[in-house]
């Protein structure tokens, strides 16, 4: 049989025990190709692109409407990218 406690712990000893019994978030980078979250190492889910090539080709599993929309979500982020990189060469030239 285990042994068992003489004296009782109080809430603030248990407490000091487990203070360092937590959990993280998770480190989560952005996709250069989408800009969805993703977990680093890892290929994004959403485009299928891993280091700048594609690993995994994700639009011949979805139909056509789908294709459509995740084709245009991947370029009204790149154009995001793009402008603010031209507004910053701009105010460079000032």
């Amino acid at each position: 049989m285990g042994g068992v406690p003489k004296k009782r712990h109080t809430k603030s000893s248990r407490n000091q025990r487990r203070m360092h019994l937590y959990l993280n978030s998770p480190s989560l980078s952005v996709c250069p190709k989408c800009g969805k979250a993703v977990l680093p190492h890892r290929v994004c889910v959403s485009c299928g692109y891993y280091k700048g090539r594609e690993v995994i080709n994700v639009m011949e599993k979805l139909d056509r409407k789908e294709r459509k929309r995740k084709e245009k979500e991947i370029k009204d982020y790149e154009k995001e990218g793009a402008k603010p990189a031209a507004k910053d060469t701009a105010e460079e030239k000032k």
